[in-house]
């Protein structure tokens, strides 16, 4: 898919950090690549995986790079962006917390001379050069297929615990699973809700609220991400429940596969962060150095049907069965996810 990163490393062990920028002083690209990652609670993805991914390929790249997190707060992002722009990068790459001020952003830094890429997620309406993600639709269509394998043939009632309304991923993950469920006459939706900043005690009231609005009649959970799903999974648990009703996810995060495995969660999606990471790298590279980068296709901006040239990568489902994929791509460690009361169940699904 184009997204191999191909450049030697010849910097220094300082060329990625976490608040300034590096050494540079022998990087392969003349630049300076600016990361805003968005916040450290719709999913400990950003600083557990993303952030060591985009280290450690920058620096192979020999690349001037510095990476900050939002922490949830779109002022605060601008005003990291507005340092990094005055500090000269010349690419910024941004995971919106939405795409108002996502595009914002992008428009400061396109006045700047600044070339900037939509990392994760799509900014509508925004400017970006280039989008590199996951196939978000596929997601939702992996976690649509996999919630229907574990409910079977039966008739079943099924809640929709969607991401947040701000973040146009949720919109595709959605649009994905209905497109698999809708077409399978035996299954019902009986409740279906968005949860604001992917907010995982939000979810969990609001999941409460769904499963009290339909009686307690829910035979499913179609939940966006890791983090949502053990939000519902914990309602489910307070009413004898966990287990026995199946549970989607996003991220293949630790607790995540440790749910897989207990069975509480029927399944998760696993997106590779060096796999991301990379091709964001290389794609930052290539405008650094004034090239076009190898793009797999183009994603339309809802907001204007505008095309915005992106790498999407493939995401993969994950279940019980397969669990160990994810530890030994390196996702995960097996020390993480094994801990505890979790080693037997690794033993069992032949993870050693």
């Amino acid at each position: 898919m184009g997204v191999a990163l191909a450049l030697s490393a010849c910097g220094n062990d300082d060329e990625a950090s976490d608040d300034s920028g590096g050494g540079g002083g022998g990087s392969a690209a003349e630049g300076k690549v600016g990361v805003i990652l968005p916040d450290t609670e719709s999913s400990v993805r950003w600083e557990t995986a993303d952030r060591p991914a985009l280290e450690a390929a920058f620096k192979k790249a020999g690349v001037d790079a510095v990476i900050q997190n939002a922490e949830g707060d779109a002022g605060k992002m601008t005003q990291i962006a507005d340092t990094m722009i005055g500090d000269g990068v010349t690419v910024l790459a941004i995971v919106n917390l939405d795409s108002e001020s996502g595009a914002a952003i992008q428009e400061k830094a396109k006045t700047a001379g600044v070339a900037t890429i939509d990392y994760d997620r799509l900014t509508l309406g925004g400017s970006a050069e280039y989008y590199v993600s996951f196939d978000n639709t596929v997601v939702g269509e992996l976690q649509g297929q996999g919630l229907a394998d574990c409910l079977g043939d039966k008739a079943a009632n099924i809640v929709y615990l969607n991401g947040s309304p701000t973040d146009n991923n949720a919109t595709l993950f959605a649009e994905g699973a209905h497109s698999v469920l809708d077409e399978m006459t035996n299954f019902k939706v009986v409740g279906e809700q968005a949860v604001p900043d992917w907010d995982n005690e939000q979810a969990a009231t609001i999941f409460q609220q769904l499963y009290t609005a339909a009686d307690g009649k829910v035979d499913g959970v179609l939940a966006a991400n890791d983090g949502l799903g053990g939000a519902a999974i914990g309602i489910l648990e307070g009413n004898g429940l966990a287990g026995k009703v199946p549970v989607t996810g996003q991220d293949a995060t630790v607790e995540g596969l440790q749910n897989v495995l207990a069975g509480t969660q029927c399944m998760t999606v696993y997106k590779s962060a060096t796999q991301e990471a990379n091709a964001l790298a290389e794609t930052a590279i290539a405008l650094v150095n004034g090239d076009e980068a190898e793009t797999t296709g183009t994603t339309v901006d809802s907001s204007d049907d505008s095309e915005v040239p992106s790498i999407l990568l493939e995401p993969q489902s994950i279940t019980k069965e397969n669990v160990g994929d994810v530890i030994a791509d390196g996702g995960q460690k097996m020390e993480d996810v094994c801990s505890g009361e979790y080693a037997a169940m690794c033993t069992e699904a032949g993870i050693s």
